[in-house]
């Protein structure tokens, strides 16, 4: 009897999944087979319309379906008018008993087709770098993205910054309770240190503070609403008929509070960003909504250090993907953005050149608008000087509200696809990028990146950030896919093979290409051929090993895949002894020298 039900099962053919509308749907378009009788002269397009509807008649009485009026739309199909409009779970089982019948090829609801969503929040036309790229070439393309999704509630962004506005009026309903990790009290401004408390009690430095010696390093400022102009770029409250729009209209930022006086001390800044990405910080509760996605406008005038770039793989192993800015120096970039598995974003201004002000290099990932002082970025702030005053809106520019357009764009794709790793995310978001602009009589960044100019790809990254083929991009049939074997762990000295035959390409194309890269690793190991899918590699030394895969396929689309090995060596003996007392002293004293060095905001 089971074997019977198996056969008769398999028998039936399996109809297409029928697409749901949750609106109601009146109207189903109906493309049926050619008639029995068609030849290779009559084609089931020159079928008479009287039999034609005959036919569709047959077809909804045979599938219980009532209709009041049928009519032809264009020379396949048929429009079925239904009695009543139907949605969700009773349009699904029409159009499935409709699909199942012989002699129709599919069934489509009569879905309405609406205009590229535009939102209706006022302010909407003054946000410039959100429009279609038509007026201002460097322009993010956001309605079109919107078209294809407004977000996800289950993306979370971080925004690591000086703390955000919790109750301004166009945030409601878009932040997480976070955390603040401003350890040091003087600095803090809000009277003690490290609390659950994100909000911005402001970051201004007065003439008085400057006097002392505990601020004599830092600028007399204004406070500067930093993490609420930048949360609000991400994810202001949109369509709501108030203020500005939000990148991404659903997903939910986590404010984490790093900074008040002067900047961010470098050890509340790495807190922040793993607490952020959901790992366990001593002394903080555990983050129970961890950030696929952190936006960091901070930096500094140093290298990536081993700190930093630990927590930055830390961090990037949980599956979160840090985006940073440049920075406002018009040279080369410092840390974090220099550091790897980083997206550096830089800053052009409305006509696509780079804008004086923004660091370049090789290691920018690619640019998006920042502003300038004739056409700066608008978003959320407080009118306050010190103290908060009044929720409002302003306008500010910098590589810091460039980096956050790329993170809300990465928190779109992720909507569109939530298995989109960190480095999946910046591959296809540069791969999508627009080609750098050329204005002409501009100097190329490569000869004066310290004036307005033309960027290339060496300078600038991949191209500007377009929203609307990123998120097209994210779709999980639109790369190919990179596959990296597993490693199993080895001595040190060992050769392993690093094999990415599992890799396929996107539909209809083939891979075309190969490249293998170390990451991170003791010592650089030797690669044998890098643009071979299997080769092997070299581990001259213990410790652990990642190595990345990138492939292309023929269509030019990219992915990429990761693979860690660790090498054990023989354990051996240290130095010690009676030097051990001046290498601890010494590094008491560097890190009295340094404990005040501090990260400044971009």
């Amino acid at each position: 009897m089971l074997k019977f039900l198996a056969a008769a099962l398999l028998a039936v053919p399996l109809a297409a999944p029928a697409q749901v509308s949750q609106e109601p749907v009146r109207n189903l378009l109906v493309r049926l087979k050619p008639p029995a009788d068609a030849t290779a002269s009559t084609s089931s397009t020159r079928e008479a319309p009287l039999a034609a509807r005959e036919r569709l008649r047959a077809v909804a009485a045979t599938a219980g379906v009532g209709f009041e009026d049928e009519r032809a739309i264009g020379r396949q199909h048929q429009l079925l008018r239904l009695p009543a409009a139907q949605s969700g779970a009773e349009l699904e089982a029409t159009v499935r008993r409709l699909r199942l019948n012989p002699d129709v090829l599919d069934v489509e609801p009569d879905v309405r087709v609406r205009r590229l969503a535009v939102p209706n929040d006022p302010s909407f036309s003054t946000q410039w770098h959100l429009q279609a790229p038509t007026t201002f070439a460097a322009a993010m393309n956001m309605p079109a993205a919107w078209d294809v999704t407004t977000g996800s509630t289950q993306v979370v962004v971080a925004v690591l910054d000086v703390g955000v506005r919790l109750n301004h009026p166009d945030l409601t309903g878009r932040l997480l309770p976070g955390y603040d990790f401003v350890s040091e009290v003087e600095f803090a401004n809000d009277g003690d240190g490290r609390d659950a408390d994100p909000s911005d009690p402001g970051d201004w430095v007065s003439a008085a503070d400057k006097r002392s010696s505990l601020f004599s390093t830092c600028d007399v400022e204004d406070s500067s609403w930093h993490g609420t102009f930048i949360a609000g770029q991400i994810a202001a409250a949109t369509n709501n008929g108030l203020g500005v729009a939000g990148i991404d209209w659903r997903a939910k930022v986590l404010p984490v509070r790093i900074s008040g006086k002067c900047g961010a001390l470098l050890s509340d800044l790495l807190d922040g960003m793993r607490w952020a990405a959901g790992l366990a910080v001593a002394g903080a509760p555990a983050n129970t909504t961890p950030a696929r996605i952190l936006n960091l406008s901070f930096g500094g005038d140093a290298a990536c250090s081993p700190s930093y770039q630990d927590v930055i793989d830390e961090i990037t192993e949980a599956g979160a993907l840090l985006v940073v800015a440049a920075g406002n120096e018009s040279g080369t970039v410092a840390r974090p953005a220099d550091c790897n598995g980083v997206l550096a974003v830089g800053a052009v201004q409305e006509d696509g050149r780079k804008t004086a002000y923004s660091n370049y290099g090789a290691r920018v990932g690619l640019v998006a608008p920042g502003g300038t002082r004739t056409r700066a970025i608008y978003s959320l702030d407080n009118s306050g000087t010190t103290t908060p005053g009044v929720d409002t809106y302003g306008q500010k520019l910098g590589t810091s509200f460039s980096s956050p357009q790329a993170a809300g764009v990465a928190a779109l794709m992720l909507a569109v696809n939530p298995a989109l790793t960190p480095a999946q995310l910046v591959l296809r978001m540069q791969d999508s990028a627009r080609a750098h602009v050329v204005v002409a009589g501009a100097p190329l960044c490569s000869t004066n990146g310290a004036v307005a100019c033309n960027c290339d790809t060496s300078t600038c990254g991949a191209g500007l950030l377009d929203a609307a083929q990123a998120v097209l991009a994210a779709g999980p049939a639109q790369a190919p896919t990179a596959v990296a074997a597993p490693l199993a762990m080895t001595s040190a000295g060992s050769t392993v093979t690093l094999n990415g035959n599992a890799s396929t390409p996107s539909a209809g194309a083939r891979i075309v290409a190969w490249q293998w890269t170390q990451l991170s690793g003791p010592a650089t190991a030797s690669i044998a051929r890098a643009s071979d899918a299997s080769t092997g590699a070299t581990l001259p030394a213990g410790g652990s090993y990642v190595f990345r895969l990138t492939v292309t396929d023929s269509a030019g689309r990219r992915d990429v895949a990761d693979v860690a090995v660790t090498a054990t060596s023989p354990s051996g003996g240290g130095g010690g002894g009676a030097s051990g007392w001046w290498w601890g002293a010494g590094l008491w004293a560097l890190a009295l020298l340094a404990w005040r060095r501090r990260a400044a905001a971009v």
